[in-house]
């Protein structure tokens, strides 16, 4: 608690008061969900009046959707948006897959785009952090994880590869690891041992004869298949 006082600007005593339950300000909130690497959101709606719900991002959605289509044919027990806590650390991750016999761990974060850099490595930070353990008790794996795979899987887009150039060092830093042990996990072998980080680029539409996956390296010469997000959303429209 003094730790996220001191990330939030509050004192442990404010903090130790919201967890029990009271209430807060908003600026309180605010300030608690950037420390956590979250992003504060209000909504202001009258519930009689919503209509059906509809998926806020097509193109976010669409690829948790061929993420997990391709590790449940490979036989993996898949969540999606899975909800975690450790201590005072709380989040959700977009993938997650697993496999209780290797004791292995995958951790998928999905990401369209790249408007705030920093705040997109911090989240995925904390989840590298805290995501694990709290698996590993929730599903009750004894010594915790032999091996898990992070890893952000990213739009193929122009908007995308403009700031991976623009930042590589920065991706190599907080993804420094080759997409073997993901691509592993995508034909069906979950690593047995061992902590890795990886990025790959996604094109989230099938198409024939063209590769859906490409790592840093390739992504530095690749060609984009799609100019940004809209064009991404537009075409995912068009095809459905």
């Amino acid at each position: 608690m003094r730790e996220l006082g001191e990330r939030s600007g509050l004192t442990a005593a404010a903090i130790q008061r919201l967890e029990a339950g009271e209430q807060g300000g908003l600026a309180s909130y605010a300030r608690i969900a950037t420390a956590l690497g979250l992003r504060p959101q209000l909504r202001l709606t009258d519930e009689r009046r919503q209509g059906p719900i509809r998926a806020a991002d097509p193109v976010h959605s669409l690829m948790g959707n061929v993420e997990a289509e391709i590790l449940q044919r490979r036989a993996f027990p898949v969540a999606l948006d899975e909800p975690y806590q450790h201590y005072q650390f709380a989040g959700r991750a977009d993938v997650v897959a697993w496999s209780l016999e290797r004791r292995a761990l995958l951790h998928i974060e999905n990401r369209t785009r790249f408007p705030d850099l920093q705040e997109s490595f911090g989240s995925y930070n904390a989840k590298r952090t805290y995501l694990a353990p709290a698996l590993a008790e929730r599903l009750r794996i004894p010594g915790g994880w032999a091996a898990v795979t992070h890893a952000i899987v990213a739009l193929w887009s122009a908007e995308v590869l403009h700031v991976l150039r623009l930042r590589t060092a920065s991706f190599r830093a907080v993804c420094p690891d080759p997409p073997d042990a993901l691509l592993a996990w995508l034909a069906g072998s979950a690593p047995n041992a061992g902590v890795t980080s990886t990025l790959l680029i996604l094109d989230p539409i099938a198409a024939p004869r063209r590769r859906r996956w490409i790592g840093i390296e390739d992504a530095l010469r690749a060609e984009p298949r799609y100019r940004g997000h809209a064009e991404a959303a537009a075409a995912i429209g068009a095809t459905s």
